[in-house]
């Protein structure tokens, strides 16, 4: 009899591993087409705004306390060369405005907040320049990804000229996206990592202390 069996003890040994395999493979792809899912959903959820505002040090700063804000790049746009570095980028010769780039939930924060605080943490109506810091390079500007940013922004800034938030006239350029290039890694996060250094302590530290005054409702806690 167990002659008999032998061939079906075999075939049971061959046939178990290959059940058991199915069996925990499956819900492992399972997890894998969730997770990429979840991480396609979680990128599409996200927005980006590019501004211009004077040194990229203070951009990067002021945005980075708002809630909604994902994360804040500082790099150059609107020029004629690619990949371009500071030290090029501070001839003034090369077109690119020092930039940062806004990557935020509109959920949480839209992109007039975003506006309205570009319009009151910088000076947009001295032409190529914010204090001390002159040259094409500080030009105040906004590169806007569609066509329904472009609306906002312009009515924006008619309606920031329109109020009495600036005696002169506003002169921010508003211009479609052009190919961003992020900055050396020492300009990242320059502010956190940088507090004490004088550039910090005098220019960017009053227009943090101002976005703590007014915009406190939508600071980071």
């Amino acid at each position: 009899m167990s002659k008999h069996l032998s061939p079906l003890f075999f075939l049971l040994q061959t046939l178990i591993p290959l059940i058991i395999g199915c069996v925990v493979d499956n819900p492992k792809s399972n997890i894998d087409q969730t997770q990429e899912i979840a991480m396609n959903q979680s990128d599409e959820q996200y927005e980006t705004a590019t501004f211009g505002a004077g040194c990229f040090w203070c951009v990067e700063a002021v945005y980075q306390n708002l809630k909604g804000v994902e994360k804040v790049v500082s790099g150059y746009a609107g020029g004629k060369i690619p990949n371009p570095t500071y030290k090029q980028i501070c001839t003034g010769q090369t077109g690119h405005a020092e930039v940062a780039q806004i990557t935020y939930d509109p959920n949480q924060i839209s992109y007039q907040d975003l506006l309205d605080v570009f319009w009151h943490t910088h000076n947009p109506t001295t032409l190529n320049r914010q204090g001390a810091d002159a040259g094409t390079q500080y030009r105040s500007v906004i590169f806007y990804d569609n066509d329904q940013q472009k609306e906002i922004a312009e009515r924006s800034m008619a309606e920031t000229d329109a109020s009495d938030l600036w005696s002169d006239p506003i002169v921010t350029e508003i211009s479609p996206t052009p190919t961003f290039y992020s900055a050396e890694d020492y300009h990242q996060n320059y502010y956190q990592s940088n507090p004490s250094q004088p550039y910090c302590v005098v220019i960017i530290s009053p227009k943090m202390q101002k976005l703590k005054k007014e915009f406190k409702h939508m600071l980071n806690e």
